[in-house]
């Protein structure tokens, strides 16, 4: 009976009926919701796929395999005639939307160090290289389309606009392919940094062609090309400075949240969000809004959030990332198949050719260039990796489906830049991995810098800063030194929380000398303790512990005095140095806790539960270490003379 009255509440569900149903249908109301999380199921089902079989996802990316996907789906969806709007990418869904967390994920978890000692060469590449590849395109594609070898007509400023977005690197892909073949520092750097960047530099080129597409070439003025050369400068430098402020108003906000640190990570996201969309608003770059709110607001966040609620923001902002990227390139394989295209192989062959020829140019040419002021220089080889990686990708997708309506062109461009893009990622992204292998490039070191080599390091760069406030230079280390100081006398204290005003930022040396001196001094107990238990140890064992505990007393001299001798001028100033906060977390104390030491933050906090609260303690123990080993050095004696006399 039951199952009689649901079949007739579905046979009725079209008609207007006063019986009461228990089963609708209300397929509209749950569409757009439902399609996006079935989007993200099938894409997310697509991605653990790949990965189960390592030899599929060591020859093919992910962004070539799930292109892939999307080309059966369309093909699958055309073939069963569904409506086509379901797998459409609209422009609007694309930039405000899917874009804004692939670019904040890039941006906040930018090596902000390496960036900034690489940020003459980046801004190069970024700038000067993106103008060289656009007009450089643009120019070669309108004089052979003066000869009539392609099927459709177009304007300069239609080519212009084509060849804008064209140019755009994507930083999805770049990265992607990188982070897997592990590259060496510079190199990924310099590339990850430059795609971040052009892409910003592509839309503001994009943006002004566009706008001389819809004026006309026959009504532009001087004065119109005037403005439009300033607003190159003032859309990427306005957009940075909105980004800049609301970095400050993020990390302002979360240093009063602490009675209610659940609402921490709604302002990490919402904030940079409104950034994005402030920039969009007031037609300045909000790509480069995003990727600067997200780069400065970083380090006082982290001060001012728990090491929960960092590692709660690091994964969502991964998810979110790839859950968008994902989704991108799934459409893009579909509009392969969805899109009204226009085939002209001739415009899509020379595009590409020209890509690849026009990058591989400017890359030697900038690079000859900056390699006569660089300390380290671009190799041969790192300029062959640097024009091969110069992958398409989500970027210009987005551009080339924003492209106005009215450009008949439209359809032509559409296809060239699919083609390009399933070039760049399927051939340069299946062929860079064995390419590297073969040129044997220099690889990232996976162990990292040892603890002794992270506090030298930043010794290194104080040192260097005086060399060049003495020879009357500003170069990269007095700048940063600058901002250090300034760092420490006024950002963070306004915007952390906990934060004392210091005339000079030593805390970072002193935590991490004290957690060394404490560390290896622990170690050193425990060693010593086993030591004296045996009953008869080996002459090569003794050996080796005795040259160990030289090294460390080496060790201790090398440090304590010049670390004595600051936190003596530092008391004699009245500055302070605090302990480091249980949710503080810099680049350099991340590079000493990392995995390759065997610590953990909670084994590096372990001293201070002990009592271990200060540098004197350690010196104290480290002179019972001391003695203790004398001790050892003469019962070894006393064994040799024995050994001898036996």
């Amino acid at each position: 009976m039951v199952l009689n009255f649901l079949k007739i509440s579905l046979a009725l569900d079209h008609f207007e009926s006063a019986i009461f149903q228990i089963l609708t249908n209300n397929w509209k109301e749950v569409e757009k919701p439902y399609t996006i999380a079935v989007w993200l199921l099938l894409a997310s089902i697509a991605k653990i796929v790949f990965h189960v079989s390592k030899k599929i996802s060591d020859i093919f990316p992910d962004s070539s395999l799930l292109i892939i996907v999307g080309l059966v789906l369309g093909v699958g969806l055309k073939l069963y005639h569904v409506d086509g709007h379901l797998f459409t990418l609209e422009s609007t869904t694309f930039f405000l939307y899917l874009l804004p967390p692939i670019i904040f994920d890039a941006g906040y978890f930018m090596p902000n160090r390496a960036l900034f000692e690489n940020f003459g060469s980046i801004l190069v590449f970024a700038v000067i290289g993106t103008i060289w590849n656009t007009l450089a395109i643009g120019s070669s594609l309108y004089a052979l389309g003066e000869f009539g070898i392609f099927s459709v007509k177009f304007s300069i400023f239609e080519i212009f606009l084509f060849s804008a977005l064209i140019s755009a690197v994507d930083p999805v892909a770049v990265i992607a392919v990188f982070e897997e073949i592990h590259v060496n520092e510079l190199l990924f750097i310099t590339v990850f940094g430059e795609s971040l960047f052009n892409d910003g530099i592509s839309v503001v080129l994009y943006n002004m062609f566009k706008k001389f597409t819809l004026i006309g070439a026959d009504k532009l003025i001087f004065t119109d090309y005037a403005a439009s050369g300033a607003s190159f400068f003032v859309i990427g430098l306005g957009g940075a400075a909105i980004g800049l402020f609301y970095a400050f108003v993020v990390s302002f906000i979360t240093k009063y949240t602490e009675k209610v640190k659940v609402l921490n990570p709604i302002f990490i996201f919402v904030i940079p969000y409104i950034a994005y969309l402030s920039a969009e608003m007031f037609g300045l770059s909000s790509i480069m809004a995003i990727v600067a709110c997200g780069m400065a607001m970083k380090q006082y966040v982290k001060g001012n959030i728990s090491h929960t609620a960092i590692t709660s923001v690091k994964y969502f902002t991964k998810m979110l990332a790839q859950a968008c990227e994902t989704v991108i390139f799934m459409f893009l394989g579909l509009s392969t198949i969805s899109s009204h295209h226009h085939w002209d192989f001739a415009f899509i062959t020379l595009t590409i050719i020209f890509c690849i020829i026009y990058r591989s140019i400017g890359v030697i040419i900038q690079c000859a260039i900056l390699n006569r002021f660089r300390k380290r220089h671009f190799s041969p080889v790192d300029q062959f990796v640097m024009a091969y990686g110069g992958l398409r990708g989500a970027i210009a997708f987005g551009l080339v489906v924003s492209m106005p309506e009215q450009i008949q062109a439209k359809s032509m461009f559409t296809t060239a830049c699919i083609a390009v893009i399933c070039f760049t990622v399927f051939l340069q992204g299946m062929s860079i991995r064995p390419l590297v292998n073969f040129l044997k490039i220099e690889r990232e070191d996976l162990e990292g810098p040892t603890m002794i080599q992270s506090v030298y390091m930043k010794y290194f760069d104080y040192t260097m800063a005086g060399v060049e406030d003495i020879a009357g230079q500003k170069g990269h280390n007095s700048i940063r030194d600058t901002f250090e100081r300034l760092n420490a006398t006024i950002l963070r204290p306004l915007l952390m929380r906990d934060e004392k005003k210091r005339g000079f930022d030593a805390s970072k040396i002193v935590r991490a000398y004290m957690k060394i001196t404490l560390k290896e001094a622990m170690q050193a107990a425990n060693a010593g303790k086993l030591f004296l238990e045996q009953d008869e140890i080996p002459q090569k064992t003794l050996s080796i512990k005795i040259f160990y505990n030289e090294n460390q007393e080496a060790l201790y001299m090398m440090f304590s005095s010049l670390l004595d001798r600051k936190l003596r001028d530092m008391k004699a100033v009245g500055t302070e140095v605090e302990d480091e906060g249980s949710d503080i977390e810099d680049d350099y104390m991340r590079a000493i806790i990392g995995p390759s030491h065997g610590l953990s933050a909670d084994n590096l906090t372990e001293p201070s539960r002990n009592n271990f609260q200060t540098h004197s303690m350690a010196n104290v123990y480290a002179t019972d270490l001391e003695a203790n080993r004398r001790r050892r050095v003469r019962r070894s004696r006393s064994v040799g003379q024995v050994n001898k006399t036996t």
